[in-house]
């Protein structure tokens, strides 16, 4: 057990596991904060027009909650492979320390999008990536589904995002306009 990998998940891998694990569970990282801060071109959005997806940003006192998956020391080359892959759109491997309760931690890693990529988009005002979530289609569906999708699953495990709550209500203010038409 002590060889198997840890997977930390704060974004789509929360909702869309798509690797062989023996468990996961509600866990989350110290002093990073999750933000609609990187764009995406090969999932939720196109070249020219991508979507925004979420990345961690270092944010000391911050903690960001989500689910930890622990795969088989078997399966860890086939699991980065196919995670290195998912995540080729501007992501690296992050090792960082996972937590379920104050006292019990493990060594772990997740990915995570930096400035120095080139489709990381950085901070706008919530209305302004609200726009773009609104606008943008992948290959990997809607942007507005993956927003709905990750509320929906922070929700369900009682964590709240005041970041992606903020971005998710600007982005139903511009649905409720685009209805109203």
């Amino acid at each position: 057990m002590n060889d198997d990998l840890w997977v930390f998940g704060y974004g789509s891998i929360i909702w869309r596991v798509d690797f062989p694990y023996i468990e996961q569970q509600p866990a989350y990282i110290k002093n990073w904060s999750r933000r609609f801060w990187q764009g995406s071109t090969d999932h939720r959005g196109i070249p020219g027009k991508p979507g925004r997806v979420v990345t961690l940003v270092s944010q000391p006192g911050d903690v960001c909650q989500g689910r930890a998956y622990r795969v088989s020391q078997d399966y860890q080359d086939e699991v980065l492979a196919s995670l290195d892959h998912r995540e080729k759109g501007g992501y690296e491997r992050l090792v960082i320390d996972i937590f379920f309760s104050e006292a019990r931690f493990t060594s772990g890693i997740t990915y995570h999008a930096t400035p120095e990529n080139p489709n990381y988009l950085g901070e706008a005002p919530y209305s302004d990536i609200a726009k773009q979530i609104a606008s943008a289609h992948g290959p990997s569906g809607s942007n507005i589904e993956y927003i709905y999708k990750l509320h929906e699953s922070l929700q369900q495990m009682n964590s709240t995002d005041n970041h992606v709550n903020s971005v998710l209500q600007e982005v139903r203010l511009i649905e409720a306009n685009i209805s109203r038409r």
